[in-house]
């Protein structure tokens, strides 16, 4: 079972989302938080696989609670909001968020989002993706790579750039397999290669690093 905390300070949103997740039969609704403090110590008490977190609460706001999680290493986070803006987006993604929806989004994407980020992969929506991917190629998101990056991407085989620049243009495991003509479990592997050989922490950060690295334009 996938263990999830509701992390909103809007009762109905809480038990809106609880009524989706709950009918399906590998996701656990396991509590709620009204704010970023009580979604902190939620999460250090329950030891949820994925948050979903609302950015703007009273207390504490949602993106310094993602940043608290996630450096407690107590869960990976999902970011909601109702605001489709720059600012949010590449505050969450700073504070270690491994996904970023829309509250608007479609009920299935939210069910996706939750298995992806806890399966370890990370997760925006299409209409995220592409503005992550414009402000990449103007320079304007952050870079978070750690030192040396230059230096371990030279370590990358063949085959690994080739994952990398596949996971730059947005492609799946599934169908990046398909391009390569190789298994999923082969492309899992090739991307946890890269993840390590450059110290990313998740498929966000590959995007950004090939985008600031000149892999893809």
């Amino acid at each position: 079972m996938i263990r999830v905390l509701l992390a909103d300070d809007q009762t109905m949103v809480r038990t809106g989302f609880e009524m989706i997740l709950g009918v399906e039969n590998d996701i656990e609704v396991v509590g709620q938080a009204a704010d970023g403090r009580q979604a902190v110590s939620a999460a250090a008490r329950l030891h949820p696989d994925v948050v979903l977190m609302d950015v703007q609460m009273p207390t504490m706001d949602g993106i310094a609670a993602t940043r608290e999680i996630v450096a407690a290493e107590t869960a990976r986070v999902i970011v909601l909001t109702t605001f489709d803006r720059d600012d949010y987006l590449f505050d969450a993604l700073g504070a270690g968020a491994s996904g970023f929806i829309l509250k608007n989004s479609d009920p299935t994407e939210l069910v996706a989002a939750v298995r992806a980020v806890a399966n370890g992969d990370a997760l925006l929506s299409p209409s995220v993706t592409l503005r992550v991917i414009r402000a990449m190629a103007q320079g304007h998101a952050p870079r978070e790579v750690t030192p040396g990056a230059d230096a371990e991407l030279a370590r990358l085989t063949d085959r690994e750039v080739e994952v990398l620049r596949a996971l730059a243009r947005g492609l799946s495991n599934a169908e990046i397999a398909a391009e390569l003509f190789v298994s999923e479990a082969t492309v899992k592997t090739h991307v946890s290669n890269v993840l390590s050989k450059l110290g990313l922490r998740d498929r966000v950060q590959a995007v950004a690093h090939a985008y600031q690295h000149g892999l893809v334009s």
